[in-house]
């Protein structure tokens, strides 16, 4: 199991963190703050999937006028970590 405490930039959220098993898969996720319904939403979206599949699919969403949003946040976060 792997730990990841990520600082987000440009966002909501503070502090992300997320544990990822021995074969990729996250297992856990965390969110200091950012809109509640929306990180729990992507909690729920994430828990137990294939890191690299979520980061694919989060890359590069924007948040209103931001060239970046907490899930593509999340992806930086997961490419860096992995």
């Amino acid at each position: 199991m792997k730990k990841i405490v990520f600082k987000p930039s440009g966002v909501c959220c503070r502090e992300m963190s997320f544990e990822v098993d021995a074969e990729n898969k996250i297992t856990d996720i965390d969110f200091v703050g950012g809109c509640p319904g929306n990180m729990i939403g992507i909690k729920h979206l994430v828990l137990g999937e294939d890191a690299f599949a979520v980061a694919d699919k989060l890359e590069n969403i924007p948040c209103g006028g931001k060239a970046t949003s907490c899930p593509d946040q999340l992806s930086k976060a997961i490419r860096e970590a992995l």
